[in-house]
C-alpha cells in the first residue's frame, strides 16, 4: 500500500517555543518564507501556544501584524495556530463571545487551520471553538492532549475523537506535549483512532525522551497521516524530530513525502545561523531527558520551573520540585500537564517544596481547578484538600464558560481608545495588564523590545519610575543600545541586598553589598525586613493583585489580606495572627520582594 505523508512544520512556533523560550522574532522568520512556501508543507504552525504573550511582553511586535506578514510572505502553505478552546490563548476561560470574535479575527488575518484542545481534555471546552472555526470556514483540527494515567486509556481517548467528529472537526491529532508516547503505545493508540473514527489522525510528539522519531514511524505503519517536525537546527530534545531526517527516513518508501530533501536543508542552515542569535535563552533542561516518563514535565514547563527556582535561589532543589509534581497531579486528579493544568501544578508543586509543607499556600488557580472551574477533572481528585481549598463553596458541575457573562462590549470599554481595531481588543482581552501596557507604550512610540544585557563596558544611566515599575538601565555598548529591568530590591540582610533583575524576560538575582544605598524607583525598596509574629510577607517577588483589607481591621488567623501575582499565578497572602491591621505598605500593582513587610497586624 503506498500512502503519502503529509508534514506539518513547527520551526515558526513550537520549536522555538520548546527551545528558545519563544523569542524568534518576526525579522527572522521572513527572510526564510519564499522558501518554506516552495516545500509543500501540509501546514506551517506559526501562531498561538505562547508567541502572542511572547509577542507582547518580550518582543514588543504586535502578534496580528506577525500574522498578516506571515500570511502574505507564505501565500501557497496553509497557516495553523494551537487554540486551548475556551482558554484562546490566555490562563482563564473567556466568554463564548470573545471566543466567536478571536476566532473570526484570526481567521481574517490569515490562519487556515485551528489546533483545539482542552488541557483537561473536557470536550465541552471545546465546542463554541469548533463552532466558530466551521463558521470561519476553516479547518478545525480536534486534539486529544496525551498523557498516562491510571485513567487514561485508549478507549477513553478514542471516546474523545469520536465525540470531537460529532462536533464537526476535519481532523483529530494526538498531542504528545510532554514525550510520553512510546512507540508501541503510539502504534495501538493509533489503530484504535483509524478503526473507529473516519477523520485524519496527526501526529505531533515531543523528544523529550529521545522516543518521538521511532512513535512517528510506528504512527505511520498504523494508519496516521500527517506528522508535526521541526527543522534539523531547531529539533529534537523538548522540540520534535528533525524534518529532514523524517524526510530522509521515509524517502522511497510507501510513505514518502515528496518534499525536497535539499531545499529542507538549505532552510535549515538559515535557521542554523538564526539560533544563534538567540543564545541566551538556551535551557539546559532542553535535551533528552527520560524523566519526563516519571515527572510527565513538559519541556517548556521545566525551564521556566528552571527560572523560578534561580529567583528563589533554590535551583538546587529543581529535583524536589520535579519528584512533588507527579503528586500534586494525582491529587489533583491526573489532568494533563499542558498550558494552562502545567502551569497550575508546577506552581503548586514549586509552593509545597519552598514552603517545606504541602498546600500551606494554595494558588487560586489550584482553588478554581478544586471547584470546577477549569472543567471536569479526568480523575478522582483528594476530596480532603478540595474542602481545604474551597470549603463549603459549591462544585461547578456545568461547562465552566456557561456562567460567564459576555465581555467583548466591557472589554471595548474598559481599553477606550488604546484599541484602534477589534484585534486590539482582543490583545486586551488575552492579558490585559501586559496587553495594556503594550497599547500604552505603542501609542506613546516608546515600544522597545528587551534584550540580553551584555557586560557592560560604558557608563550605566538609570530610568527611575513610580512605585510598582521596574528601574529601566539604558547600557551603551560599543555603540549599541542594550536595556535591563531591575524589577526588585530586597530589604538589607546582614550588610547584603537582594537585587533582583529581568534581562529580556528572564529572571536573575544578584546579591552584593552596597556601598551606598540603592537610589531609584519601582524596584528600589523602602520596606523593612520582616522580625514579628504579625509582619505579613511573601516567599517570592512578584506584583500585588489586590489589597483585601484597610487600616484598623480585625482579621483572624489565616484570613487572606493581600493577592500576589508570581508565575503566572495568582496566592492570597494570609495574615500570620489575629488582631488589628496597624499598617499597611503596599498597593494594587506594587512590587514587592521576599521577606518585606507589606501589612502591619498587632495582637489585641
Amino acid at each position: 500500500m503506498t500512502k503519502k505523508i503529509f508534514i506539518t512544520d513547527t520551526i515558526l512556533r513550537d520549536a522555538h517555543q520548546s527551545l528558545l523560550a519563544t523569542r524568534m522574532r518576526t525579522e527572522d522568520m521572513l527572510p526564510i518564507c519564499e522558501k518554506l512556501d516552495k516545500v509543500g508543507y501540509w501546514s506551517l504552525e506559526v501562531w498561538g501556544g505562547a508567541t502572542f504573550d511572547a509577542c507582547i511582553r518580550f518582543l514588543k511586535e504586535d502578534p496580528w501584524e506577525r500574522l498578516r506578514q506571515l500570511r502574505a510572505a507564505l501565500p501557497n502553505t496553509k497557516l495553523q495556530m494551537l487554540l486551548r478552546g475556551q482558554n484562546l490563548l490566555g490562563y482563564r476561560h473567556y466568554s463564548d463571545d470573545v471566543v466567536r470574535a478571536f476566532v473570526a479575527k484570526a481567521a481574517d488575518n490569515g490562519i487556515d487551520v485551528f489546533r483545539i484542545f482542552d488541557a483537561m481534555n473536557d470536550v465541552r471546552n471545546l465546542r463554541v471553538a469548533i463552532e466558530a472555526v466551521k463558521a470561519a470556514g476553516k479547518h478545525a483540527q480536534g486534539t486529544i492532549a496525551y498523557t498516562t494515567s491510571p485513567v487514561h486509556t485508549i478507549e477513553a481517548f478514542v471516546a474523545q475523537a469520536r465525540q470531537m467528529e460529532a462536533m464537526g472537526c476535519d481532523s483529530v491529532a494526538i498531542k504528545d506535549m510532554a514525550g510520553l508516547l512510546t512507540p508501541y503505545a503510539t502504534g495501538e493508540l493509533v489503530k484504535a483512532l483509524k478503526a473507529e473514527q473516519s477523520l485524519p489522525v496527526f501526529i505531533h510528539s515531543h523528544d523529550t525522551a529521545g522516543l518521538a522519531a521511532m512513535c512517528q514511524l510506528k504512527a505511520i505503519e498504523n494508519g496516521a497521516d500527517h506528522i508535526d517536525t521541526a527543522i534539523s537546527s531547531f529539533a529534537w530534545g523538548t522540540s520534535h524530530p528533525g524534518t529532514e531526517s523524517m524526510v530522509a527516513a521515509l524517502k522511497g518508501s510507501a510513505f514518502d513525502t515528496g518534499l525536497d530533501l535539499e531545499l529542507l536543508q538549505e532552510i535549515g542552515l538559515y535557521f542554523y545561523a538564526v539560533r544563534k542569535k538567540y543564545h541566551q535563552f538556551e535551557s539546559e533542561f532542553t535535551a533528552v531527558d527520560t524523566r519526563v516518563q516519571v515527572n510527565q514535565v513538559p519541556g517548556g514547563m521545566i525551564s521556566n520551573l528552571a527560572n523560578q527556582l534561580k529567583e528563589q535561589g533554590a535551583l538546587s532543589r529543581m529535583s524536589e520540585v520535579l519528584a512533588e509534581i507527579p503528586r500534586v497531579r494525582k491529587d489533583l486528579g491526573y489532568p494533563p500537564l499542558v498550558t494552562p493544568t502545567s502551569q497550575i501544578v508546577g506552581t503548586q508543586a514549586f509552593f509545597n517544596v519552598l514552603a517545606g509543607e504541602r498546600y500551606k499556600t494554595i494558588t487560586n488557580e489550584v482553588k478554581l481547578y478544586l471547584q470546577g472551574g477549569y472543567g471536569a477533572a479526568p480523575g478522582v481528585v483528594d476530596e480532603k484538600l478540595r474542602r481545604q481549598a474551597i470549603g463549603s463553596e459549591e462544585v461547578i458541575d456545568v461547562r465552566p464558560a456557561d456562567l460567564l457573562k459576555p465581555e467583548m462590549d466591557k472589554l471595548r470599554k474598559d481599553i477606550g481608545e488604546l484599541a484602534k481595531s477589534e484585534e486590539d481588543v482582543l490583545t486586551f482581552a488575552m492579558f490585559p495588564d501586559i496587553g495594556r501596557k503594550f497599547l500604552e507604550e505603542r501609542e506613546a512610540g516608546t515600544l522597545a523590545p528587551e534584550v540580553l544585557l551584555p557586560i557592560p563596558q560604558a557608563g550605566a544611566v538609570a530610568s527611575a519610575g513610580g512605585e510598582g515599575v521596574p528601574t529601566e538601565f539604558v547600557i551603551d555598548v560599543h555603540g549599541e543600545s542594550y536595556r535591563v529591568d531591575i524589577t526588585g530590591v530586597g530589604v538589607k540582610n546582614s550588610g547584603k541586598r537582594h537585587f533582583y533583575l529581568s534581562i529580556d524576560g528572564v529572571p536573575e538575582e544578584v546579591v552584593f553589598e552596597p556601598l551606598n544605598e540603592f537610589v531609584g524607583g519601582g524596584g528600589g525598596s523602602k520596606r523593612q525586613h520582616a522580625t514579628e509574629p504579625g509582619h505579613v510577607s511573601t516567599s517570592m517577588p512578584g506584583n500585588i493583585v489586590d489589597v483585601l483589607v484597610k487600616e484598623g481591621d480585625v482579621v483572624k488567623t489565616g484570613q487572606a489580606v493581600l493577592i500576589t501575582e508570581a508565575m503566572k499565578m495568582e496566592t492570597e497572602v494570609q495574615a500570620p495572627i489575629a488582631g488589628k491591621v496597624a499598617a499597611i505598605h503596599v498597593a494594587k500593582g506594587d512590587r514587592v520582594n521576599p521577606g518585606e513587610v507589606l501589612v502591619e497586624i498587632v495582637a489585641i
